[in-house]
C-alpha cells in the first residue's frame, strides 16, 4: 500500500517485520546526488527494506546536507532502518563494498551507487525478477538520459534475452563469448532496446550480460558463497572493476542477468573515483579488461 502523509507515517525507525532486503550505498563527497538516490528509495513501495550508507568523504559525510537529511527522515518515518556509517580510512572500492556486505543481514542485498535514481516500482520488479531467474543476481543497468537522442544500433547488437527468464551459469572473460555485451550499457542503449520490446508497464524481461554496474540485487548467500568482496586485500587501493570480478564469480556458479526495462537513471555527475590504475577483474581473474568501466560516450 502506498504510504501517504497521514497516520501511517508515525512509525518508529526499524519497526515491524525484519527486512526482505538491505540497500547498501557506498558514498563519497556527493551530498546532492545522495539526496536524489535516497529520494528514489523513499518512493519505493511493496517491500520491506532497510538502508545502510557507508561514507568515505574527505570532509563532512554526504548525508550532512539538508536534502539528504530530509530524505533520511522520510525513510525513517516510513519505518525503515537507516544506518549512517563513517568508514575510514578508505582502502578502495572493494573494501568499501566488503564492509557494507558485512553490515547486511537480509536475504537480499542491493548494491546501489550514490548517483542513481530509481523508478518507484524498481525494488518490486528487481526482487520478482531475481526470484524468477534462479540466478545469484539481477542488475538494472543505469541509463544516461542525456543520450536519448544518441542511437547506437551497432552497440545494441549483442542483446539476447534469457528464454523464459531462466538464467544459467556462464563464464565471462575478455575476448571470450559474452564479453562483447558490455556495449549494451553504454549511453542510453538499454532504454532504446526497451522501447522496441513492447514490455507492458510493471513487467520485465531478463537478458544476457557481461556485467552490470551501479544497481545490482544479489542473493546474499550466493554472493557470500563466492567470496563476496573479500578479495579487497589482494588489490591496491586505486582500483576499479571490483564489481565485475565479484559478478563473474557469481555468474560462473549461479548465473546473473540484467533486467529490461531498467528503471535506474544515472545522474551523470563526475566520478569521485579518480584512481583506476588497477583493474580488479584483470588482477584476480585473468587477462586484461581494457574496456571495463569506460564512460558512456
Amino acid at each position: 500500500m502506498t504510504r501517504r502523509w497521514s497516520g501511517d507515517w508515525a512509525l518508529p525507525p526499524g519497526s515491524g517485520n525484519p527486512a526482505d532486503l538491505d540497500v547498501l550505498i557506498p558514498t563519497r563527497n556527493r551530498p546532492a546526488e545522495l539526496a536524489v538516490t535516497l529520494a528514489g528509495l523513499a518512493a519505493q513501495d511493496g517491500l520491506r527494506f532497510d538502508v545502510v550508507i557507508s561514507d568515505q568523504s574527505t570532509d563532512v559525510p554526504s548525508w550532512n546536507h539538508p536534502a539528504a537529511e530530509a530524505m533520511v527522515r522520510v525513510l525513517q518515518a516510513q519505518g525503515r532502518s537507516v544506518r549512517l556509517l563513517r568508514h575510514l580510512p578508505a582502502r578502495g572500492l572493494a573494501e568499501q563494498r566488503h564492509f557494507l556486505l558485512g553490515e547486511a543481514s537480509a536475504p537480499l542485498v542491493l548494491f546501489l551507487d550514490d548517483d542513481v535514481w530509481l523508478e518507484p516500482d524498481m525494488l518490486v520488479r528487481l526482487t520478482a525478477a531475481l526470484a524468477a531467474s534462479g540466478a545469484g543476481f539481477v542488475g538494472a543497468a543505469v541509463q544516461g538520459l542525456s543520450y536519448l537522442s544518441d542511437r547506437r544500433p551497432e552497440e545494441q547488437q549483442p542483446f539476447q534475452i534469457w528464454e523464459d527468464n531462466q538464467v544459467q551459469p556462464e563464464r565471462i572473460r575478455r575476448g571470450e563469448p559474452g564479453f562483447s555485451r558490455w556495449t549494451l550499457h553504454n549511453a542510453a542503449n538499454l532504454a532504446h532496446i526497451a522501447s522496441g520490446l513492447g514490455i507492458p508497464s510493471g513487467e520485465w524481461q531478463l537478458y544476457r550480460i557481461a556485467w552490470v554496474g551501479a544497481c545490482v540485487l544479489y542473493d546474499r548467500e550466493a554472493l557470500l558463497a563466492c567470496g563476496g568482496f573479500g578479495f579487497w586485500d589482494q588489490l591496491p587501493s586505486g582500483h576499479a572493476g571490483e564489481d565485475v570480478a565479484a559478478q563473474w564469480r557469481v555468474m560462473e556458479r549461479f548465473g546473473g542477468a540484467g533486467m529490461v526495462p531498467s528503471g535506474a537513471v544515472h545522474l551523470e555527475s563526475p566520478t569521485t573515483v579518480t584512481d583506476r590504475s588497477a583493474d580488479a577483474a584483470e588482477l584476480l581473474l585473468g587477462p586484461g579488461t581494457d574496456d571495463l568501466h569506460r564512460p558512456a560516450k
